[in-house]
């Protein structure tokens, strides 16, 4: 597995070890020994995931305090163009983005810490996302920030499909973060 470090403070991709042959592929996408070694702690108490059809975007969500959450995504089917923002007060990078693709062919699995918002961008018809997470659902701490309010271009070429809810979510710029960045964050 390679890790992949970025200017924002400990988000993570890595590209796991694929095994092909005849029969198809095999991949390895969580090493708890491995990614604590690299400096990553999770453990993961959810694992779900969902499906999209093109052009739908999800997000930007998180759980917060005290039932937030570390997520690590991969893309088993289809692409997303998935999109994080750093929303932890006081972080040198607060209010900044960071977007990548994950799909099927290129197999990355992207780790967001505690106290960024995760969205993404359906790129194929029935995309399928994996989210492990470090915490279980919990709706009383479910929260999100509107998708196209921290000035993202999800370079988007017709209306994008998006649940009520996602749509309800208030702008960036009115946004109360209960996240506090520390370079010594609890990772688990």
């Amino acid at each position: 597995m390679n890790f992949k470090r970025f200017d924002i403070p400990d988000l993570v991709l890595f590209e796991p070890n694929i095994m092909v042959d005849n029969r198809g592929l095999f991949a390895k996408t969580f090493t708890k020994e491995l990614f604590e070694t690299n400096g990553i702690q999770l453990d993961i108490l959810e694992s779900y995931y969902s499906v999209s059809a093109k052009d739908v975007v999800r997000g930007m969500h998180f759980q917060t305090p005290p039932m937030e959450h570390n997520k690590l995504v991969y893309v088993t089917q289809g692409a997303v163009l998935d999109v994080v923002l750093d929303i932890r007060k006081g972080s040198p990078t607060f209010g900044k983005c960071f977007s990548t693709i994950l799909s099927e062919e290129n197999r990355n699995a992207l780790f967001i810490p505690i106290g960024f918002a995760h969205g993404f961008k359906s790129l194929a018809d029935n995309s399928c996302i994996v989210y492990n997470q470090s915490s279980v659902y919990a709706p009383d701490h479910d929260g999100g920030i509107l998708y196209n309010s921290f000035g993202f271009d999800w370079q988007l070429e017709v209306a994008p499909i998006l649940s009520p809810r996602d749509l309800g979510f208030e702008s960036f710029d009115r946004f109360a973060s209960p996240f506090t960045y520390s370079s010594n964050e609890k990772k688990s």
